[in-house]
Protein backbone atom coordinates (compact mmCIF):
# COMPACT_ATOMS: atom_id res chain seq x y z
CA UNK A 1 0.00 0.00 0.00
CA UNK A 2 1.80 3.46 -1.04
CA UNK A 3 1.82 5.92 1.66
CA UNK A 4 -0.05 9.74 0.50
CA UNK A 5 2.30 12.65 0.69
CA UNK A 6 0.64 16.04 1.25
CA UNK A 7 1.55 18.92 -0.98
CA UNK A 8 2.18 21.88 1.61
CA UNK A 9 4.33 24.00 -1.13
CA UNK A 10 2.86 27.53 -0.63
CA UNK A 11 0.49 28.47 -3.97
CA UNK A 12 2.63 31.30 -5.55
CA UNK A 13 0.91 34.62 -5.77
CA UNK A 14 2.03 38.07 -7.17
CA UNK A 15 2.26 40.84 -5.08
CA UNK A 16 -1.12 43.04 -4.12
CA UNK A 17 -0.73 46.50 -5.37
CA UNK A 18 -2.62 50.05 -4.17
CA UNK A 19 -4.83 49.38 -7.20
CA UNK A 20 -5.56 45.54 -6.93
CA UNK A 21 -6.95 46.45 -2.97
CA UNK A 22 -8.83 49.74 -3.89
CA UNK A 23 -9.53 49.54 -7.19
CA UNK A 24 -13.11 48.51 -8.65
CA UNK A 25 -14.06 45.30 -8.52
CA UNK A 26 -13.83 43.14 -11.24
CA UNK A 27 -17.44 42.13 -11.40
CA UNK A 28 -20.13 44.35 -9.85
CA UNK A 29 -23.69 44.64 -9.65
CA UNK A 30 -24.75 47.71 -7.55
CA UNK A 31 -28.66 48.59 -7.37
CA UNK A 32 -30.05 51.43 -5.00
CA UNK A 33 -33.22 52.24 -4.03
CA UNK A 34 -33.57 56.24 -3.36
CA UNK A 35 -34.97 60.05 -4.17
CA UNK A 36 -38.98 59.13 -3.66
CA UNK A 37 -40.67 61.35 -5.06
CA UNK A 38 -44.83 62.21 -4.34
CA UNK A 39 -46.47 63.15 -7.62
CA UNK A 40 -50.36 63.76 -8.19
CA UNK A 41 -53.16 64.99 -6.01
CA UNK A 42 -56.44 63.29 -4.44
CA UNK A 43 -57.22 59.95 -5.28
CA UNK A 44 -54.74 59.73 -8.19
CA UNK A 45 -51.67 60.73 -5.85
CA UNK A 46 -48.17 58.48 -5.52
CA UNK A 47 -44.84 57.64 -4.93
CA UNK A 48 -42.20 56.85 -7.21
CA UNK A 49 -38.44 55.80 -6.40
CA UNK A 50 -35.74 55.94 -8.33
CA UNK A 51 -33.57 52.51 -8.79
CA UNK A 52 -30.38 52.88 -10.20
CA UNK A 53 -28.12 50.42 -11.39
CA UNK A 54 -24.36 50.09 -12.01
CA UNK A 55 -22.63 47.43 -13.49
CA UNK A 56 -19.30 46.16 -15.27
CA UNK A 57 -20.73 43.35 -16.45
CA UNK A 58 -20.27 42.27 -19.94
CA UNK A 59 -23.95 41.00 -20.38
CA UNK A 60 -25.99 44.58 -19.94
CA UNK A 61 -25.75 46.74 -23.02
CA UNK A 62 -25.51 49.94 -20.28
CA UNK A 63 -23.11 50.59 -17.72
CA UNK A 64 -25.49 52.69 -15.77
CA UNK A 65 -29.27 53.09 -15.67
CA UNK A 66 -31.94 54.97 -14.03
CA UNK A 67 -35.97 54.72 -13.80
CA UNK A 68 -38.44 55.74 -11.67
CA UNK A 69 -41.07 52.94 -10.38
CA UNK A 70 -43.63 53.11 -7.97
CA UNK A 71 -44.51 50.26 -5.03
CA UNK A 72 -47.05 48.42 -7.42
CA UNK A 73 -44.37 47.41 -10.21
CA UNK A 74 -42.40 45.94 -7.04
CA UNK A 75 -45.07 43.94 -6.62
CA UNK A 76 -45.78 42.63 -10.36
CA UNK A 77 -42.03 41.55 -10.10
CA UNK A 78 -42.16 40.07 -7.30
CA UNK A 79 -46.01 38.23 -8.28
CA UNK A 80 -43.75 37.18 -11.44
CA UNK A 81 -40.74 35.69 -9.93
CA UNK A 82 -42.83 33.88 -7.42
CA UNK A 83 -44.73 32.45 -10.79
CA UNK A 84 -41.86 31.55 -12.62
CA UNK A 85 -39.15 30.65 -10.31
CA UNK A 86 -38.79 27.54 -7.69
CA UNK A 87 -36.67 29.87 -5.51
CA UNK A 88 -38.52 31.55 -2.21
CA UNK A 89 -39.25 34.74 -3.46
CA UNK A 90 -37.77 38.10 -0.21
CA UNK A 91 -40.86 39.58 0.80
CA UNK A 92 -42.15 43.54 0.52
CA UNK A 93 -42.65 46.16 3.13
CA UNK A 94 -46.06 45.76 4.01
CA UNK A 95 -49.11 47.73 2.26
CA UNK A 96 -50.27 49.92 5.02
CA UNK A 97 -53.32 49.51 4.68
CA UNK A 98 -54.08 51.17 8.02
CA UNK A 99 -52.24 54.28 6.45
CA UNK A 100 -54.54 54.58 4.06
CA UNK A 101 -57.50 55.38 6.04
CA UNK A 102 -59.37 58.77 6.10
CA UNK A 103 -59.41 61.04 9.28
CA UNK A 104 -55.98 59.80 10.43
CA UNK A 105 -54.44 63.52 11.24
CA UNK A 106 -50.97 62.57 9.39
CA UNK A 107 -50.16 62.27 5.92
CA UNK A 108 -50.93 58.09 5.91
CA UNK A 109 -48.45 56.86 2.66
CA UNK A 110 -47.48 59.91 2.27
CA UNK A 111 -45.81 61.11 5.33
CA UNK A 112 -41.90 61.67 4.77
CA UNK A 113 -41.13 58.56 7.56
CA UNK A 114 -43.63 56.52 6.20
CA UNK A 115 -41.92 56.58 2.58
CA UNK A 116 -38.39 56.22 3.98
CA UNK A 117 -39.08 52.99 5.11
CA UNK A 118 -40.82 51.72 1.70
CA UNK A 119 -37.57 53.25 0.53
CA UNK A 120 -35.15 51.04 2.71
CA UNK A 121 -37.39 48.00 2.63
CA UNK A 122 -37.53 48.17 -0.92
CA UNK A 123 -33.77 48.62 -1.47
CA UNK A 124 -33.71 45.51 1.05
CA UNK A 125 -35.62 43.88 -1.20
CA UNK A 126 -34.15 44.61 -4.53
CA UNK A 127 -30.83 43.63 -3.25
CA UNK A 128 -31.80 40.18 -1.76
CA UNK A 129 -32.95 39.79 -5.47
CA UNK A 130 -29.91 40.91 -6.83
CA UNK A 131 -27.72 38.18 -4.48
CA UNK A 132 -30.36 35.73 -6.05
CA UNK A 133 -30.85 36.55 -9.13
CA UNK A 134 -27.75 36.02 -11.48
CA UNK A 135 -27.63 36.92 -15.76
CA UNK A 136 -28.91 34.09 -17.38
CA UNK A 137 -31.05 32.35 -15.09
CA UNK A 138 -35.00 32.18 -16.87
CA UNK A 139 -36.58 34.48 -14.13
CA UNK A 140 -33.72 36.98 -13.76
CA UNK A 141 -34.91 39.24 -16.87
CA UNK A 142 -37.99 40.66 -15.23
CA UNK A 143 -36.11 42.06 -12.24
CA UNK A 144 -33.42 43.29 -15.05
CA UNK A 145 -36.93 44.76 -17.26
CA UNK A 146 -38.12 46.16 -13.33
CA UNK A 147 -34.84 48.20 -13.19
CA UNK A 148 -34.79 49.27 -16.58
CA UNK A 149 -31.86 47.48 -17.46
CA UNK A 150 -31.56 45.74 -21.46
CA UNK A 151 -29.37 43.26 -21.95
CA UNK A 152 -27.25 42.16 -24.82
CA UNK A 153 -27.84 39.14 -27.12
CA UNK A 154 -25.02 36.35 -26.67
Amino acid sequence: MAETVADTRRLITKPQNLNDAYGPPSNFLEIDVSNPQTVGVGRGRFTTYEIRVKTNLPIFKLKESTVRRRYSDFEWLRSELERESKVVVPPLPGKAFLRQLPFRGDDGIFDDNFIEERKQGLEQFINKLDSLCSPGWPWSSRALEMAGVQQTRL
